[in-house]
């Protein structure tokens, strides 16, 4: 009995031992972790749908609060003026699950700059496609954000990848999504770029 007591304290010990040694080890890499997802994941999208920007849209981002919700956002800046954000969100129903996708608005216009797939687990050679076919991506640019983006197969103008359809529609909920988002918090969004504003 006293060898079974002997075992369960050790053991005890070992875990909070572990426990605590994983913990702060998560603890001091939070930060490098977040700092590596923007430059790595998030900030090639970012990068190519703010191309031409004269400010590094990685470094020039905020924070916004919706509820429950913290949304970050990012900032381009055109002709010395900060007149685009970039937002990510989740189009679902793809393939191999959801689909992360950055879209990029311009606020003066009201219309798509682009867009660009920042994570997913669609089929190599299918689905994947969304995130390296420039020709996908482009159909994007400049379109309206008052009507929600649909496939041609669901009476919108987006051609779908071949073989790849429902990809093609997570990608367009996604966008759908931060038309939404934008539209919701567009007052405070215009304010927020006032202060990137040089």
């Amino acid at each position: 009995m006293r060898e079974m007591i002997k075992m369960v304290v050790v053991l005890t010990v070992l875990c909070l031992f572990s426990g605590g040694l994983l913990a702060a080890i998560k603890n001091k890499t939070k930060e490098r972790i977040k700092l590596q997802l923007l430059e790595y994941v998030k900030g090639p999208a970012v990068r190519t749908i703010f191309e031409g920007a004269s400010n590094d849209p990685i470094a020039d981002r905020f924070d916004l609060k919706e509820g429950d919700i913290v949304r970050n956002f990012f900032v381009g800046v055109f002709e010395g003026k900060p007149r685009a954000l970039a937002i990510e969100t989740f189009g679902k129903g793809g393939y191999g699950g959801d689909v992360g996708l950055m879209v990029g608005i311009d606020t003066k216009e009201d219309k798509l700059i682009g867009v660009g797939v920042t994570t997913h687990s669609e089929t190599p050679g299918m689905g994947a496609r969304a995130e390296t076919d420039p020709s996908f991506v482009t159909q994007f640019k400049n379109l309206s954000l008052k009507e929600p983006f649909k496939v041609t197969q669901d009476g919108g103008s987006i051609n779908a990848l071949s073989g790849a359809t429902l990809t093609s529609r997570a990608v367009c909920a996604a966008a759908t999504d931060a038309s939404k988002i934008y539209q919701q918090l567009k007052p405070q969004l215009i304010e927020k770029l006032k202060e990137f504003e040089k």
